[in-house]
């Protein structure tokens, strides 16, 4: 593997941990609905386990307000019986045909919760990224040692790898913190 390649999975890693952090985040709740928090959960459903939105349409007509239209009226008290004992903290009113969601306006309590969630899932973001840069440094390491690239090299390889550990840390700090103002927003 030549010093470009291991570059070049470098940048291709760090920029699927910021991915995986802002996806994480979108399940945070920040006092106002979004069809995204209901990614994590799934219904056992025709033997396996299926997300909502392959069960219906999951909709947000308002601010505080989600809609979940399944397509198989049946799996209406599956649904509801899965979003009551998510950690989600939603109750689920149906009328027959639709599930809805009220989503409760935040107490202040809740949102330093929220806030300490949004904080851990950023420093799993930013480990990730440590992980990542001492790999890629394994590597060049290696590399210099079987002799492929000299020890210049590997400094400034290593610098770079650096650089871009950095800039990782520094855009997931950036997404923190406009999470921690969605979710301190009354």
């Amino acid at each position: 593997m030549s010093s470009q390649v291991i570059m070049n999975e470098c940048k291709e890693k760090m920029t699927r941990a910021i991915e995986s952090t802002k996806a994480k985040f979108t399940t945070i709740r920040a006092g106002r609905a979004s069809v995204s928090m209901l990614d994590g959960i799934k219904v056992e459903q025709y033997g396996s386990l299926m997300p909502l939105n392959q069960l219906g349409t999951v909709s947000a007509p308002e601010a505080r307000l989600l809609v979940i239209d399944p397509w198989d009226k049946s799996v209406i008290p599956l649904i509801e019986k899965i979003i009551m004992t998510s950690n989600l903290g939603l109750t689920p009113n149906n009328d027959g045909k639709v599930i809805r969601l009220v989503i409760p306006e935040l107490t202040a309590d809740r949102r330093k919760d929220y806030v300490k969630f949004a904080k851990s899932e950023a420093e799993s973001g930013k480990v990730a990224a440590r992980n990542i840069r001492k790999d890629m440094n394994n590597a060049l390491r290696k590399l210099e040692k079987d002799g492929e690239i000299t020890e210049d090299d590997l400094k400034r390889f290593e610098d770079d790898v650096q650089k871009l550990t950095d800039a990782t840390i520094k855009t997931i700090d950036e997404l923190l913190a406009l999470k921690e103002k969605e979710i301190t927003t009354v």
